[in-house]
């Protein structure tokens, strides 16, 4: 179960290096609630894979993810609480997200609250 909770931070992460918004995308549920780190609420996956084509295409262009998963908590048979780091390199920009994974059938991402710490993400 672990394994298959950290890659669905290996397919963000390579879905982001080739600029694949569509990849980025598919870990997360088809309704999932996602909060980016502007605070702004995207809704589904479809919204998710609209704004990352955005910033693909703009801000983001050529840069990498770097994600490693720091707790995995079983909530209960079908939730899992996972925690991860991030970097966006070469940007330099280090985030830290809170998702709720659902194991009904293959793993997915049904929220995800990501924000810019201000210290430490010990």
């Amino acid at each position: 179960m672990n394994e298959s909770i950290r890659a669905l931070w290996r397919t963000m992460a390579d879905g982001w290096a080739r600029g694949d918004a569509t990849q980025f995308a598919s870990v997360f549920a088809s309704d999932v609630d996602f909060v980016n780190v502007r605070g702004e609420r995207l809704v589904g996956r479809e919204a998710v894979e609209t704004g990352h084509a955005q910033l693909f295409a703009t801000a983001y262009r050529g840069t990498k993810l770097s994600a490693e998963v720091t707790l995995i908590r079983r909530l209960s048979p079908e939730l899992s609480l996972v925690h991860a780091t991030s970097e966006i390199g070469p940007a330099g920009v280090v985030t830290h997200a809170q998702a709720v994974v659902r194991h009904d059938g293959e793993p997915t991402i049904a929220a995800f609250h990501n924000m810019i710490p201000k210290g430490p993400t010990a």
